[in-house]
């Protein structure tokens, strides 16, 4: 009972990992405008994201551009673009490989399976927290790298948004939800498997003597008197053999 306690805490905590990264991979907010220098009052606020760009004015209204060319965008944008994409694919395989795996579905249950798939889906949730991480830390590492340029404007420094903060939120649930899950299934899989149990030489088999009492010594039956074949000097009185008194 309690491991499948621990199970479902794992799978939840890597259920709410990949709901974060979902959010992440969808909001603008990586990065937003700096206010410095001449930016420190101003009426519009400048957001970018992995797919589009929005611009918030001080009347409340959004308005966002997607990116219409893929080629044109830098390289450090297209490669977070693919890792976090990739982070969404393995955080769902996981989900649907460890709900295969846990002990309180009824996918295979009482098969010796179960504890692997269970295992596979918390190293999938490792490896999506793990893309996720790269990610949100390739992106601070920029802009940190930016905002101390000291050759670059200040209208074009940007400072870290709210987006990347959920991408290391969202990462660590997963690496948690990872760890939590593998965990309980290497304990499920000591505890199931079989002793090993230690060959012992076979002794002899033992003597048949032992066993089996000897037989008797064979001894040949006597010929009876009456059963002897007469001889044809043979004298007989009456139907009565003389040699049985001789």
């Amino acid at each position: 009972m309690a491991s499948m306690a621990v199970q479902l805490l794992g799978f939840f905590l890597g259920l709410l990992g990949f709901v974060g990264t979902m959010v992440v991979t969808l909001l603008p907010h990586w990065r937003t405008t700096a206010y410095v220098g001449s930016n420190i009052i101003t009426a519009t606020a400048y957001m970018k994201g992995l797919w589009m760009e929005c611009v918030w004015h001080s009347t409340g209204i959004y308005q966002c551009e997607v990116y219409r060319s893929l080629l044109a965008l830098p390289q450090d944008l297209q490669a977070a673009r693919a890792l976090m994409v990739l982070s969404c694919i393995t955080s769902a395989l996981a989900s649907l490989v460890s709900v295969m795996g846990m002990k309180c579905t009824r996918f295979a249950r009482g098969s010796l399976i179960k504890s692997p798939l269970a295992m596979s889906g918390g190293i999938c949730f490792i490896c999506a927290g793990v893309l996720c991480l790269i990610t949100v830390s390739w992106t601070t590492n920029d802009v940190i790298m930016d905002f101390y340029d000291p050759f670059l404007p200040s209208g074009q420094k940007y400072e870290i948004g709210l987006a990347v903060y959920l991408g290391y939120a969202s990462a660590c649930l997963s690496l948690s939800g990872g760890l939590v899950l593998s965990w309980s299934s290497c304990g499920d899989r000591s505890r199931s498997s079989p002793p090993i149990q230690m060959s012992q030489p076979s002794s002899p088999p033992p003597a048949f003597n032992h066993i089996y009492p000897p037989s008797p010594p064979y001894k040949p039956p006597e010929a009876l008197k009456d059963n002897r074949t007469p001889s044809f000097y043979s004298l007989s009185s009456n139907g009565y053999r003389l040699n049985n008194y001789v």
